[in-house]
């Protein structure tokens, strides 16, 4: 007996289960039974115990004895592989190379402490993958200290992939506040955090223009944002080989006197921007003149007080409303702070110089704009009015910036050295993503300064690897695919995505109709991906096991085909 399918134009297939026999010579088919009924399973299941296979339940078969998430791990390892993560962190294998690249991974896919990483990661197939089941948190604490004497070299290789000699280079400075008082590096000094007086690292990092990390430096919490830039040069030079550079920092960090020291560094240039107090000097001066922003938005001049360099001037019009708006938000809360000051004051409730005063310090250094009010405090009597004519002049300068740079028009134009500066907005990405998003860097827990700075630059390391993951996504992602536009929008306007982009934001759904993914959601759609530990049923009297990986869906997949895209 066997089962035939009459194929129908329509519709489903008419099932008939049919025996052969012979007439002579002839074999003819008889029709014994119309299975179309049934399901496509339960026909299946016919056919097979026709055939003679034995037809037992799945559950008879074998038991799952354990599921481990394993499709993020896979992601990340893929993407490792394709970087060639392994070779970039020493040449030859060994065990600490191993725990390395395991807490990289681990650090991309579900940031823990190292106590807590060696727990997490036997939940899931990390472990197996990346070859360290035997891995503690004391081995992971000996492979931080083997890859910080590794961090020179490694960053060599990352300057010789990414840095071209003549090409651009982006630095910047943030913190992270710490755990704990006994590490050297934690020191009171200026948060990034918004945490006052919380003892903290500084770290210096340097990325391409893209904002892919190359190189990250470690300092005190205290130490200020200008000393940490001429070591950044010298590493540019010395140890990455590069004698022509562009070096893009924000006007905190390449400051006036600055400046003067690397004016006497041949080869290299460098793009900031003007203080606020510089450009308000400048215009009062008469050598910025506000009405040629009347038909343009960006202009190049020169002044004496900044010779050789080239100045470009750049008013963004939304910025300015934005920043007219905020600071008379500001001024208004003040105001009505400072009236209920007043008012105790006349009811008598509050007296005293001194008592007033204390009020309305709090007042003022709440909203930071005590510099457009005259305040008269006495003993029983409290006024203050706004500096009208202070406000108007600052109004003036709403939107208005100016960049500076020592790089000669014939290899930058004014367009493009606005884009340069610009451009550090993908190192304030890289941190946004190292302390809050994806990685967290933070708060610090280490207590030895070694391990501290081993701790850092692991985190730039995933964050090597998460960037590349990134890019390769970005069809699967809320972010832009249409980069060339970069390079040719309107430098001072405000940036607008693609209609491609903005529509993917509006409908949260791309074209297929599959959900759009920030980076984290996207991992963990590919966590469903499971690795399933098997084992035939115990009446089978077979004790070994097998695995069996779950088959992704066409989301899962495309992630995994993109990250076949990936090159350095």
């Amino acid at each position: 007996m066997h089962i035939d399918g009459v194929p129908n134009r329509t519709s489903r297939p008419t099932y008939l289960l049919r025996e052969s026999y012979r007439e002579g010579k002839k074999v003819r088919k008889r029709t014994l039974a119309n299975l179309s009924s049934l399901s496509d399973e339960q026909i299946e299941s016919i056919r097979a115990v026709l055939a003679g296979h034995e037809v037992r339940p799945v559950d008879q078969l074998w038991d799952t004895v354990r599921s481990r998430p394993h499709g993020a791990v896979q992601a990340v390892r893929v993407a490792m592989q394709k970087l060639g993560f392994e070779s970039l962190i020493a040449s030859r294998g060994s065990a600490e190379r191993e725990v390395v690249c395991a807490m990289v991974a681990a650090r991309v896919v579900s940031p823990h402490t190292k106590l807590a990483t060696t727990r997490w990661w036997h939940t899931t197939s990390l472990p197996e993958v990346f070859g360290v089941q035997e891995a503690d948190e004391n081995a992971l604490y000996a492979a931080m200290d083997w890859l910080l004497e590794r961090q020179g070299a490694i960053q060599k290789k990352l300057a010789a992939r990414h840095l071209a000699e003549g090409g651009l280079a982006l630095y910047d400075l943030s913190s992270s506040y710490f755990e704990g008082r006994c590490c050297p590096l934690a020191k009171i000094g200026y948060s990034r955090d918004g945490k006052r007086n919380t003892l903290q690292v500084n770290y210096g990092l340097l990325t391409t223009r893209a904002g892919c990390p190359v190189a990250i430096s470690v300092y005190e919490g205290n130490t200020a944002d200008t000393s940490t830039l001429l070591p950044q040069v010298s590493q540019l030079r010395e140890d990455f080989g590069l004698k022509r550079l562009v070096l893009v920092g924000d006007r905190g960090m390449i400051s006036h006197k600055a400046i003067d020291t690397l004016r006497s560094l041949d080869g290299l240039e460098w793009v900031t921007a003007l203080k606020s107090s510089q450009i308000r000097t400048l215009v009062q001066g008469g050598a910025l003149q506000l009405d040629l922003f009347d038909e343009r938005n960006l202009f190049e001049f020169s002044h004496p007080d900044y010779p050789g360099e080239r100045l470009m001037a750049c008013r963004n019009v939304d910025l300015g409303k934005l920043r007219a708006h905020k600071r008379e938000a500001l001024l208004a809360a003040t105001e009505k702070e400072l009236a209920k000051i007043r008012a105790r004051v006349e009811r008598g409730s509050l007296a005293g110089q001194d008592a007033i005063g204390v009020r309305v310090g709090k007042i003022v250094n709440k909203y930071k704009v005590a510099k457009h009010f005259a305040l008269t405090i006495q003993d029983a009597d409290f006024q203050f009015h706004r500096l009208t004519e202070q406000v108007m002049a600052e109004a003036a300068l709403d939107g208005l910036y100016v960049i500076r740079t020592s790089v000669p028009k014939k290899q930058m134009d004014s367009a493009e050295a606005v884009r340069s500066y610009k451009a550090l907005a993908e190192v304030e990405r890289a941190f946004r993503s190292l302390k809050t998003l994806d990685l967290h860097i933070r708060p610090i827990h280490h207590r030895l300064e070694d391990r501290v700075r081993a701790h850092i630059f692991l985190c730039m390391l995933a964050y090597y690897v998460e960037w590349h993951m990134r890019e390769a996504w970005r069809e699967l992602l809320f972010a832009d695919e249409d980069l060339k536009r970069k390079t040719q929008r309107d430098p001072v306007a405000a940036a607008r995505r693609s209609d491609a982009a903005l529509q993917k934001v509006a409908c949260r759904t791309l074209n297929d109709g599959s959900p759009v993914h920030s980076f984290r959601t996207l991992l963990h759609e590919l966590s469903t991906i499971v690795r399933n530990t098997c084992q035939p049923h115990a009446a089978q009297g077979v004790a070994s096991t097998f695995q069996m990986t779950t088959t992704p869906n066409p989301t899962q997949h495309r992630a995994l085909q993109l990250l076949q895209s990936i090159t350095v």
